[in-house]
């Protein structure tokens, strides 16, 4: 009992002790470093690397048992394996860590806190008023009759490997040409419509699937396409599902499901000025009614 005591107050409680005086570069090391294990634990959330967190942490807990007791053998056996089993989790979460790295790489810090004020205002929206309103009709009147849909719209990722799969449009977005577009029975319905801007680019484009294991086995095709794209690009794509004629996206490797035509809109004008406030469109809802 005593050993272990001894061994918590040389090693946990020592790193408790905070310094006699901290320093300014203290506070932002701090910051860094909570960013940093903020972002991992929303990557381990994410993806599957969380349902084997408990086994790593009994691995650890191990470890420090074996550590306290002075298992020299047992000790030597891990220091010799340590490296090979750090590589192997490497190799075995590479998936995992790509996507974590293309999510760091995605994020606008700068842009954010510099706004880009030099940009004219034309620079600065993705796509008009007008082609909001016209997907948001076009998804809820096919949602209407149960026309199975699923619309991508694309970011700062250029997705042209994913254009190439399917068939050029190069037209003017609108509400008629999405419905015509996903029409049971046509040329064009099967597969996925790529917006650019104000424009649809192409039609018929094969997405990647999602590998999450967890999702919901009720999901279909769509859904598990949607989540795919989102995983690997910045885009936001909208699904209308076939059976329930429920609109859904997917943004960031998240779904939400069941929107509204308002929560859609409001995803939706939260994309369009990548360097302004979320919180745009209900300002303008407020003003609206006002």
């Amino acid at each position: 009992m005593d050993a272990v005591l001894t061994w918590i107050r040389l090693h946990i409680i020592s790193w408790l002790t905070p310094p006699k005086q901290i320093e300014f570069m203290d506070l932002i090391q701090i910051i860094v470093i909570a960013f940093f294990v903020y972002r991992l634990i929303l990557w381990l959330k994410n993806s599957r690397a969380y349902t084997l967190l408990r086994g790593i942490l009994l691995i650890v807990v191990f470890v420090v048992l074996v550590n306290v007791l002075h298992m020299d053998a047992i000790m030597w056996i891990l220091g010799n394996i340590g490296v090979v089993a750090i590589t192997a989790v490497v190799i075995v979460f590479q998936p995992e860590l790509r996507k974590f790295l293309e999510q760091m790489g995605r994020k606008r810090w700068f842009d954010s806190l510099l706004l880009l004020s030099g940009k004219s205002e034309e620079e600065r929206i993705r796509f008009s008023d007008h082609t909001i309103n016209e997907l948001v009709r076009a998804c809820f009147e096919m949602g209407e009759v149960k026309t199975g849909a699923l619309i991508v719209l694309e970011q700062d990722v250029v997705l042209t490997e994913f254009e190439n799969t399917g068939i050029p449009v190069d037209a003017i977005l609108s509400g008629s040409l999405l419905i015509n577009i996903f029409e049971k029975n046509t040329p064009l319905h099967d597969g996925a419509v790529l917006v650019r801007g104000n424009r649809v680019a192409a039609a018929t484009c094969y997405l990647p699937l999602t590998d999450n294991m967890d999702l919901s086995k009720s999901l279909g095709t769509r859904h598990r396409a949607a989540l795919g794209i989102s995983e690997i690009s910045d885009s936001l794509t909208i699904v209308v599902s076939e059976e329930t004629g429920k609109v859904s996206y997917a943004i960031d490797g998240s779904l939400t499901a069941g929107v509204s035509p308002t929560e859609l809109k409001e995803q939706l004008y939260a994309i369009q000025r990548p360097f302004e406030s979320r919180h745009r469109w209900k300002r303008k809802e407020k003003n609206a009614r006002g």
